[in-house]
């Protein structure tokens, strides 16, 4: 079993930054691939950035591409997703996710454990 744990929303205006962090607990944190999804209200679900259990391979939306980075230090815990130049359309509740597996990984289905997710707003 995994939890984990998503912190560092908020409300920023448009053109601003925010980090969100994941946090997990139980097993060996280094032995999964992590993913960000996040979820507007009336939306579906929709990865954001993905990342490999060691790091070393990563995969953004092109919604996302050029302006967040997902990170990872397996010797200190958290996953990182740093968001640059956001958008309103970045709005969402986003959520880490886990997932079994030595790629990286972009659907919903394919991941294990979730977290209870962060709100992220945008003001125009």
């Amino acid at each position: 079993q995994v939890q984990l744990v998503e912190s560092g929303g908020g409300l920023v205006q448009a053109g601003g930054s925010l980090r969100v962090s994941c946090a997990a607990s139980g097993r060996a944190f280094s032995s999964y691939a992590m993913g960000w999804f996040r979820q507007a209200p009336g939306k579906e679900r929709e990865v954001v950035a993905a990342i490999s259990r060691g790091g070393g391979y990563t995969y953004y939306s092109d919604a996302v591409k050029g302006r967040f980075t997902v990170s990872r230090d397996n010797a200190k815990n958290p996953v990182y997703l740093q968001m640059n130049n956001l958008k309103p359309e970045d709005t969402a509740v986003y959520y880490c996710a886990a997932a079994s597996g030595s790629g990286y990984y972009i659907r919903p289905h394919e991941y294990d454990y979730w977290g209870q997710g962060t709100q992220v707003t945008v003001s125009s």
